[in-house]
C-alpha cells in the first residue's frame, strides 16, 4: 500500500514539472531535434571549406612565385582537407532522409561511411608527406623568397588550426565522429604547415636538409593523429558507446518507481543520435496495462538522463517467484545458436 501510494505521488509531482516545463518526446521533435544537429554540422563545414579553400588559394599563389615544392605539399595538403567537407555534406544530408522499408533505421550509417574516407584521405596525406620528405633529402632543391614561404605557412597553420577547433568542437557537440575525425585531418595539415615554416627557416640560414628532416618528424605526427582519427570512427562502427554513458543510464532505470532491476542495456548510435534496447524486471503480479506504464516511465527517465538519446525499446520482466517457471522457456532452445 506504502510502494503504490509513494508511486501515484511520484506520478503526480512529475505532472506538476510538465506543467511547470513542458516538453515532448514525439518523432516531429526527434526529427526536428536531428535537422538542427545536420543543420550546424553543415554549418562548420562550409565554415571550413571556405577558410581552409582560401588559405590554398593564397598559398598556391606563393608557391608559384618561390617555387617551393614544401609549401606545394601543404597547399595540396589543404585543399585535399577543403575537400573533405563534401563527402560530410552528402553524409548530412543523407542522415535528414527518413527511415525505409529496406533502410528500418534510417541513413544516420552514412557518417561512419564518411568517417572512413576521413581516414583514408589522412593516410594518404602522411604518404604524400612522407615522399616529399625522403625525395627532398635525396634531391635537395632551393627555394625563393623563404621569408614570403615562411608567411604562407604561418597562414596555413593559422587556417587550419582554426577549422580543426571549429569542427571538433561541433563534432563532439552534435554527436559525429567524421566531423570529429575531419577536424583532426585539419590538425595534421597545421602540422604540415609548422614543417614548412621551420624548413624554411633552416633554408635561410643555409641548411637545405632541413625542411625534409622536419617533413619526416611531422608525418609522424601525423600518424599518431591518424591513429586517434582511426580509433574514433572504428569504435563508432563497433557501436561503441562510453561506459559512463551506460552507468548514467541504470542508474536513472533503477531509480524508476516499479523496477525491480534492470537485466539488460545497451546502446548504439546511428547518426547523431543513440538508441537504446533495455530490460527490466518488474512484479510478476502486474496486470499488462500497469506493466505498460512501468516501461512507459522507464524509457522517460533514460531519455532525460542519456543526452542525445533518440529511442529506447523497453522490454519488462517479471519477476521470478516461487515455483514460477521461467518466462523465457520457449526461447531457451535458441540461446548460443546462430540466427538464421
Amino acid at each position: 500500500m506504502e510502494s503504490r501510494h509513494h508511486e501515484r505521488w511520484s506520478h503526480r509531482r512529475h505532472q506538476l514539472a510538465h506543467l511547470l516545463k513542458p516538453h515532448s518526446h514525439e518523432s516531429v521533435q526527434k526529427v526536428d531535434s536531428a535537422l538542427e544537429s545536420s543543420a550546424e554540422g553543415m554549418r562548420a563545414l562550409w565554415l571550413s571549406l571556405g577558410v581552409l579553400g582560401a588559405t590554398a588559394v593564397l598559398q598556391a599563389a606563393v608557391v608559384l612565385l618561390s617555387g617551393s615544392v614544401a609549401l606545394l605539399g601543404d597547399t595540396v595538403h589543404n585543399a585535399a582537407d577543403a575537400l573533405t567537407a563534401l563527402p560530410l555534406a552528402v553524409a548530412f544530408v543523407l542522415g535528414r532522409r527518413a527511415a525505409t522499408r529496406r533502410f528500418t533505421y534510417g541513413y544516420g550509417r552514412a557518417e561512419d561511411l564518411a568517417g572512413i574516407v576521413i581516414v583514408l584521405t589522412i593516410a594518404a596525406s602522411a604518404a604524400l608527406a612522407a615522399y616529399e620528405s625522403v625525395d627532398r633529402l635525396l634531391h635537395p632543391r632551393d627555394i625563393a623568397h623563404p621569408g614570403v614561404v615562411a608567411l604562407a605557412a604561418v597562414l596555413g597553420f593559422i587556417g587550419n588550426e582554426w577549422v580543426a577547433r571549429l569542427r571538433i568542437r561541433v563534432g563532439r557537440r552534435i554527436g559525429s565522429a567524421a566531423l570529429v575525425a575531419d577536424g583532426l585531418h585539419a590538425r595534421t595539415d597545421g602540422f604540415t604547415s609548422l614543417a614548412v615554416l621551420v624548413g624554411a627557416g633552416g633554408v635561410a640560414l643555409g641548411w637545405r636538409a632541413a625542411d625534409p628532416l622536419v617533413g619526416l618528424a611531422i608525418t609522424v605526427a601525423i600518424l599518431l593523429v591518424l591513429k586517434d582519427a582511426a580509433r574514433e570512427v572504428f569504435r563508432r562502427l563497433m557501436d561503441s558507446v562510453d561506459p559512463a554513458v551506460v552507468d548514467t543510464g541504470e542508474a536513472a532505470l533503477r531509480a524508476v518507481p516499479g523496477v525491480l532491476r534492470v537485466t539488460e542495456l545497451r546502446m548504439r548510435w546511428l547518426g547523431h543520435g543513440l538508441r537504446a534496447e533495455v530490460t527490466v524486471e518488474v512484479d510478476g503480479g502486474l496486470d499488462l496495462r500497469a506493466a505498460h506504464d512501468v516501461a512507459v516511465r522507464a524509457e522517460h527517465a533514460l531519455r532525460h538522463a542519456v543526452p542525445r538519446l533518440t529511442a529506447a525499446l523497453v522490454h519488462t520482466d517479471p519477476a521470478p517467484g516461487p515455483g514460477a517457471e521461467d518466462p523465457h522457456r520457449l526461447l531457451a532452445h535458441h540461446a548460443g545458436s546462430p540466427p538464421g
